[in-house]
């Protein structure tokens, strides 16, 4: 993920912006994203559909495939589960943002929801600092309780489920809100000085998971600026109220890793990193996995019939 943004912020990636059918019945969504990556040289696209409601009937809300091509000759090279590939690249770009931006010795973190990204965050962000606690909270407490009982088997931190938000948050170094939140779950009178929050959950018209303190308050960053004031209410909202303008926003992400804009100035400062996806960072995955698979022999090859004749070799 690191080198992917690297990439996006040095011209070597091709991020249109997404195309989204939303207002569907079920409180559904369907996302197409076309994108490329220069090095390794790779071309695909990403077909992802998010139901909110899945997550009362025990279903990923995001489901979908991440489809790779031959950049040269356009041949279908592999299909990629999307729901496992957004779980974990989403919860690695977090860790990224967190190592570059928050404190080095950030160890209380918040997580704030109780899907699959949560445990993803969870784990994720415990690789990039010495995390000793963890609090969890959900607006469904049973939720984040089975989470706990889960992480607590898994992971060296200690971990607990609070029945308040603010509770959570008022302690915590490092903030990831994963939840579909419609209105803010977060405060910006509750952040302490110095903290770290990434910003997940809220994607698309009428989710919003921070208020326009904790936004104005904090110095900003984004996975990619297009994509965060076409989609990001936690940003928009702000912006229409006029408490922040478009300058507000720092810089994108792979800017701060290449050094081109400074991260964080001081141990006091909050940052924010907003990231709502970018189908570069499905890419760099999708084609992480595709070489591991074919250097192990593993998955599945599907003749398509688009080699016999012409003399390519079917792959899939």
């Amino acid at each position: 993920m690191d080198r992917a943004l690297r990439l996006l912020a040095t011209g070597g990636a091709i991020q249109p912006p997404r195309t989204i059918v939303a207002g569907l019945p079920h409180r559904a969504l369907l996302a197409s994203m076309p994108g490329y990556l220069s090095t390794p040289e790779t071309l695909g696209s990403k077909v992802l559909t998010v139901a909110a409601a899945n997550r009362d009937a025990g279903r990923p809300s995001h489901q979908g495939v991440v489809l790779l091509f031959d950049p040269s000759h356009g041949e279908p090279l592999a299909f990629v589960d999307a729901t496992a590939l957004t779980e974990i690249r989403t919860a690695c770009v977090s860790a990224v943002a967190t190592r570059a931006l928050a404190r080095a010795g950030a160890a209380e973190l918040a997580v704030l929801g109780s899907g699959a990204q949560a445990g993803a965050h969870a784990r994720a962000i415990s690789e990039v600092r010495p995390i000793r606690r963890i609090r969890l909270w959900d607006r469904r407490p049973e939720r984040s309780h089975e989470l706990a009982q889960r992480l607590s088997g898994e992971l060296a931190p200690a971990v607990e489920a609070v029945a308040d938000a603010e509770v959570a948050v008022r302690s915590a170094e490092i903030v990831c809100t994963v939840t579909s939140s419609r209105t803010p779950i977060v405060r910006g009178e509750w952040l302490a000085p110095g903290v770290h929050l990434n910003a997940v959950g809220a994607v698309g018209p009428g989710m919003r998971e921070l208020d326009t303190l904790a936004v104005r308050t904090s110095r900003v960053f984004v996975d990619r600026r297009e994509s965060v004031w076409n989609e990001a209410e936690d940003l928009r909202a702000p912006l229409a109220e006029g408490a922040i303008g478009t300058e507000h926003v720092t810089g994108e992400l792979g800017e701060v890793l290449r050094g081109s804009v400074p991260g964080r100035t001081s141990d006091l400062e909050r940052t924010l990193f907003k990231s709502v996806g970018l189908v570069v960072e499905d890419l760099a995955a999708a084609r992480y996995v595709y070489d591991r698979a074919v250097a192990l022999g593993v998955g599945f090859r599907i003749d398509l019939g688009s080699g016999p004749e012409s003399g390519s070799t079917p792959r899939s």
